[in-house]
């Protein structure tokens, strides 16, 4: 089966095609040097710029797989969740193109798409499996029990991982995306320099807070400044990561023990931090655990993740029609 996958969820104009699992193309449109200039994304920027490259893109991606239109058996779309005018570009487009073709529409969830980001490279990986799922909006630790089945055993209460290190990055200086620079220039943690709280989620043991760790890094560097004493930026941005990977690697394996899960993926755009891939996969190893992490190419989001999670949808009779609407915020373990 040959499907094409588009992606428009957030800041990159996304679209792959993939024949029974195997990537034949992948192509990625990104707005980060844009939105660089404002220090994150601007949603109605990135909408525009959504409209004006997906019919590129989607030709590219398909020139590039060596096929034609007519070759296509199914097209897929992220509908859900992400911010509203990015979805609505990729949707219609989508749904355009299906009608056109007369082909099925087949609605993809995004973190679903992140887990399965994994299954490209790793098609050994077959549910049931415990992924830790972090991204710039999302936190959560799932229960993988099928393709398209996801218990979700935790979530972020506040403020999601990946928003804590681009927050925390731009309170440094540090420039968009935040998260990425954060990894990149820290060097070596000193708990003792910089004292960081670890918040603890009031309700869910499996939960998580990053809200409070996040107020307590600009706090620190505001009071400095204040002081006129200068931080040590690579320090604090390393003790930054390590107290984040912390308390996400000790959730994750606590939760795959008490559920007896033993293998361990990890998604989104946060498991490309070079900190969590290589500590949680020793600690994963430690155990006894198999562990699986995406490529980096497909951690961020791409089109590729969404046609291998669409491969597994349309099993699942899942396919939509021209009444398709985008949804800004949709849990994982929805039901249609």
């Amino acid at each position: 089966m040959i499907i094409l996958g588009i992606e428009s969820s957030c800041d990159e104009t996304a679209a792959a095609v993939l024949r029974d699992g195997q990537v034949l193309s992948n192509i990625i449109a990104s707005q980060i040097e844009e939105h660089k200039i404002y220090g994150g994304v601007v949603p109605e920027i990135a909408s525009r710029r959504h409209s004006e490259a997906i019919s590129q893109v989607v030709d590219k991606a398909v020139v590039d797989a060596g096929i034609t239109y007519d070759d296509i058996d199914a097209v897929a779309v992220t509908f859900a969740p992400g911010l509203i005018g990015a979805l609505l570009v990729g949707v219609n487009f989508a749904k355009g193109l299906s009608m056109s073709l007369g082909k099925p529409l087949i609605p993809v969830h995004h973190l679903r798409s992140h887990v399965a980001a994994n299954y490209i490279e790793f098609p050994e990986l077959k549910p049931p499996f415990l992924c830790l799922l972090v991204s710039g909006g999302n936190t959560h630790i799932i229960e993988v029990r099928d393709y398209t089945d996801f218990n979700v055993l935790g979530r972020t209460r506040d403020d999601a991982a990946g928003e804590c290190f681009d927050k925390t990055a731009r309170a440094m200086g540090l420039s968009y995306p935040g998260g990425v620079n954060l990894d990149k220039i820290a060097t070596v943690a000193d708990t003792e320099k910089y004292r960081l709280p670890t918040p603890h989620s009031p309700d869910g043991k499996y939960d998580f807070s990053f809200s409070g760790l996040k107020t307590a890094v600009i706090n620190l560097i505001h009071n400095a400044e204040q002081k006129g004493a200068e931080i040590d930026v690579p320090v604090l941005a390393a003790t930054v990561r390590q107290k984040v990977c912390d308390i996400l690697i000790d959730k994750t394996l606590a939760a795959a023990e008490e559920a007896g899960l033993k293998t361990i993926a990890v998604a989104g755009g946060v498991s490309a931090n070079s900190e969590l891939r290589r500590r949680l996969e020793a600690e994963a190893l430690k155990r006894g655990y198999k562990f699986y992490c995406p490529p980096l190419k497909y951690c961020g989001d791409n089109a590729a993740m969404v046609a291998m999670q669409a491969f597994h949808e349309i099993k699942s009779g899942n396919t939509a029609g021209a009444d398709l609407n985008a949804y800004a915020t949709l849990p994982i373990d929805y039901r249609k």
